[in-house]
This record gives structure tokens, sequence and C-alpha cells, in this order.
């Protein structure tokens, strides 16, 4: 039987959970998969980049392992761009993206409304601040606490009230949406892991608006990465709403997303487990 490995991180051996349905959906077309935490040498027709959640504590041995993988999903090339979120001033050529400005530690020019303040490398919404209009000491503080770049950027008020919409494609092919809460709340609460916000999520059906911004965005990143976006096994789209009521793009997960199997129709692992198959045959 082919052998394919979710890889994840000691502190989740077995995932989050929502990649349960996949392990079985795969069984079904006759690929076994089961986890493996990450920077193991175990042999496997294809690792798939999953709960990889402490890999910013760790960055140069994540991307030293995940270059030394044979068969890695999505692709080895994709990871050290994407794990860095300065790649925003990259899209932002040809995707309409949340106004993004990458700064260090000692930038005082912040914006006069509210802003956002995060690390260029985080996960699971770490270390990511809501910052009050003119609270310019708050914001210095935690930048310098960050101990590098971090990405700045307004912070847009429809997130209150409408959330994120999450758009997630496999083999470069629309499969579902799903709508994630406001997050950079007081009440945000933090899972036992440590690792990321608990996140509060329900399904969604996107408009065609979202549909064109997130075709837009996944079209630009496989170019810039001189891929196909057929090889982009995964890929999740977030927009929000700016104060127009346009879809911005807020990020692009390509590396380790959580898919909102749980927030879909019972298809959506099937769906990955066909894309799976396609990403083995084409090797």
């Amino acid at each position: 039987m082919v052998k394919v490995l979710f890889a994840t991180c000691a502190s989740l051996p077995a995932g989050d959970g929502d990649d349960d349905a996949v392990i079985d959906a795969l069984a079904e077309v006759g690929v076994s998969a089961t986890w493996s935490v990450w920077g193991s040498d175990e042999a496997a027709d294809l690792v798939v980049l999953r709960s990889t959640w402490d890999y910013p504590d760790r960055l140069g041995e994540f991307l030293s392992w995940c270059s030394s993988v044979p068969a890695l999903a999505n692709p080895a090339v994709v990871v050290p761009w994407n794990t860095d979120k300065s790649y925003m001033v990259d899209l932002a050529a040809g995707v309409p993206v949340v106004p993004t400005l990458v700064v260090s530690p000692g930038f005082s020019d912040w914006p006069d409304g509210e802003f956002v303040v995060k690390p260029t490398v985080g996960a699971g919404s770490r270390g990511a601040l809501r910052v009050a209009a003119g609270d310019r000491s708050t914001a210095s503080a935690h930048l310098d606490s960050l101990a590098g770049p971090a990405l700045v950027q307004p912070y847009q008020s429809a997130v209150d009230s409408a959330g994120e919409t999450a758009l997630v494609f496999f083999g470069g092919q629309y499969s579902h949406a799903f709508t994630k809460g406001a997050m950079l709340t007081p009440d945000a609460e933090v899972d036992d892991s440590g690792l990321y916000v608990v996140e509060r999520l329900s399904g969604a059906s996107p408009t065609a608006a979202q549909r064109r911004v997130a075709e837009d965005a996944l079209d630009a990143a496989a170019h810039l990465l001189d891929l196909h976006r057929a090889e982009l096994l995964y890929a999740r789209v977030d927009l929000v709403a700016g104060h127009d009521g346009a879809p911005l793009l807020l990020e692009l997960e390509l590396v380790e997303p959580s898919l909102g199997f749980r927030q879909t129709d019972a298809a959506a692992p099937l769906r990955f487990a066909s894309a799976v198959r396609a990403a083995l045959s084409a090797r």
C-alpha cells in the first residue's frame, strides 16, 4: 500500500482532529496515511505538511528538514516563501491585499487608526497584537518584544462582525469555504497546546468577488514560485472585507493551514484524498 505521512509537531502527535476523516478517506482509495512528528527521516511516498505549528521557534531547523524531504507537499520551494508573511508585499502587485508594511524594531511611523502588529514568521495568531488608534507606545514595545521584523496592517473593522472567510483549494481546484470569527479580541483563548488561538468556525458560501480574489491570489503565488497551481496540493486563502466592503487578502496559507474539514460537507475529505492520489501519480 502507498504510504503517506502527515507531518505534525510533538505537542499534537495526531494533529488537532480536523484531518481525521482524511485518514479514512485515503485508506478507502488504497493510501495508508499516518502521523509523524516533523524532523523524522521516516520513509514515505509523500510527506504532507499539516499541524507543524511549532516551526516559528525552530525555523532554520524546519526549513532545512523540509528541503531534505524527497517528496513534500506542498513543494519545498513554497516553505521559505510562505512561512515569511512578507510575501504579502510580493502579492500586492497584482492582488487586492490588506495594506502591509514590513518593519523592524525602532520603527515609529505608526498608522493613525487601529492597526495590527504581528511577526513575519508566526503561526496560530501567536504574537499578533491589535493596537488601539494612537497607542504608539504599546505598538513600539510589542515590536521590540518580537525581536525581529514584523508586519503592520490597518485593522479591518468588518472582521468584528463578519470574521474572515477562508477559501480552500485542493490541487489548484476550489473545494469549500468556512468563516473564522475575530481572533484579536480581549476574550481570545489559546489552545491547551499553546500553539494557536482557538477559532470560532462555521461553514460559508463565498461570493463571486471572494472567489475571484482567491483565484487571483493562488495564480499569483504559483507564478512567483514558478509552479503550476495544480502542484499545490492544498491552499487556504483568507479574506476580509475592506472598508468599502470589497474582499482583501489577509493571508495565503500554503504550508500548514487547518483546512476546515469539520466545517464543510462530508465529501471534502474525499476530494482531498483524490488530490493526494493525483500528487502521488505525478511523481
